[in-house]
């Protein structure tokens, strides 16, 4: 990270099929060594698994679940005199976003099973029906938001 001037926000292009924003964050997500094309191909997999099982537009099951797994507020370290506060902040629109997409993938990965597609449809559904890991670990940031509370007034 450079400490001269701030990194530029790129450009986020809608993904081909769905012609969604939030799927190409996803995609990126999911993405190991480049293979763009297979991560492509678990989510529209993933997507036609939720939509069979639903009976309900894939995108908005997404949408929702990325909605529900939405933090409000995280902790941040910070160093005051000599000893490390965990600081209650608020979290900004696309950085709650990116951290809904990351924990959705991650707890997917977690999952057993050995097909990656069924795995993160059955996250997704989860997260949509507020419940599933996702879900725990939004509840489990917003416990610690309101534990160090008394520390707000350290903020930046």
């Amino acid at each position: 990270m450079s400490r001269r001037n701030i990194a530029k926000k790129r450009l986020i292009y809608p993904d081909p099929i769905y012609n969604s924003k939030l799927i190409n964050m996803l995609t990126v997500r999911i993405l190991k060594h480049g293979k763009k094309g297979i991560a492509q191909k678990i989510i529209y997999k993933s997507l036609d698994i939720v939509h069979s099982k639903t009976q309900q537009d894939p995108l908005e099951i997404l949408e929702k679940a990325v909605r529900n797994t939405t933090p409000l507020v995280e902790v941040k370290a910070r160093r005051v005199g000599g000893s490390t506060y965990q600081v209650p902040m608020e979290v900004r629109a696309y950085r709650g976003t990116n951290l809904a997409l990351k924990w959705i993938t991650k707890f997917a990965i977690q999952r057993t099973g050995n097909n990656m597609p069924i795995k993160l449809a059955n996250e997704i559904i989860d997260a949509s029906n507020e419940n599933g890991n996702a879900i725990r670990k939004r509840e489990e940031t917003h416990r610690m938001a309101e534990a160090n509370k008394a520390f707000a007034h350290y903020r930046y």
